[in-house]
């Protein structure tokens, strides 16, 4: 890449549906990696919602693919990443995207 170029932000989304009984352990677990994340280098949006069904929904945006990388390899969101079918009723439906619109600086 040269000095000119400007590679486009990562975004990643999904939803998750908790197992009933775990699903209170895995919406703390999520929810204290919020902030952490934030303060990670290349994160420029991290957030977490909750759905009226239970479904939990990640927005992330990354500067890179590399940021990503290693935000996923961060002990605990390993752990879990790991063992998904633990805790959820199915395998996450998720999105990764280059993005297309401008981010703004």
């Amino acid at each position: 890449m040269n000095a000119t170029t400007v590679q486009a932000p990562i975004s990643l989304y999904g939803i998750l549906r908790p197992m009933p009984e775990r699903a209170e352990e895995v919406k703390r677990l999520l929810s204290s990696l919020v902030e952490p994340t934030r303060q990670e280098e290349g994160n420029l949006q991290y957030h977490l919602h909750e759905h009226d069904d239970g479904r939990l929904f990640l927005y992330e945006i990354w500067r890179s693919q590399e940021d990503l990388d290693r935000h996923n390899e961060y002990p605990p969101l390993r752990a879990f990443l790991d063992n998904l079918l633990d805790y959820l009723e199915e395998m996450p439906e998720g999105y990764f995207n280059t993005m297309t619109s401008a981010y703004p600086v």
